[in-house]
């Protein structure tokens, strides 16, 4: 998906591998780090001008999620279950414009929507069946794109529309 912004969110070294070697093309690679005891660090694939660091998690969420157009989470920790439940509870409450959701590999993600299915939704009704449908499971890098370009083809605004015309002219 080129000539779109890529942001760190989705681990570091999962972010370098869908980084690295973009540099030919025009892809805007930012980093919002934080200064952490342990596991984050810059990334050297980063545009140093785009390079943004925090010192809280609160002020740093508010920045990826703001202005993203699709929320993509890699198998990680508490961080990123944090950052993935902080954006379901916004768009579940329409804090912010739906997005699409998605979680990359079945194997680390099926067990966690299982439980939130299991107990929140059928045991405790804490959540809706239409939550679940808020989140997408897949597997593959072209999964990802199928599900963002269905999610976009699908909404009738200009806004996603020229967003979804930015994507394919920059797929050649």
């Amino acid at each position: 998906m080129r000539g779109l912004a890529l942001s760190q969110e989705v681990g570091q070294v999962l972010w370098r591998r869908a980084t690295k070697g973009r540099t030919s093309i025009k892809v805007y690679r930012q980093g919002l780090n934080i200064d952490l005891p342990f596991e984050q660090t810059n990334n050297s694939y980063i545009d140093h001008d785009k390079n943004i660091k925090f010192n809280y998690f609160f002020a740093r969420k508010v920045m990826f999620v703001k202005y993203s157009k699709a929320f993509v989470a890699m198998p990680g920790g508490f961080g990123t279950l944090d950052e993935l439940f902080e954006t379901l509870t916004l768009v579940q409450t329409r804090k912010i414009d739906q997005i699409p959701i998605i979680l990359v590999g079945t194997d680390y993600w099926g067990g966690l929507l299982e439980w939130i299915k299991m107990v929140l939704l059928e045991k405790f009704g804490n959540i809706n069946a239409e939550d679940m449908n808020l989140v997408h499971l897949v597997d593959t890098e072209d999964e990802v794109i199928r599900v963002i370009e269905e999610f976009y083809n699908n909404k009738t605004s200009v806004e996603n529309r020229i967003f979804l015309k930015t994507i394919k002219n920059n797929e050649h």
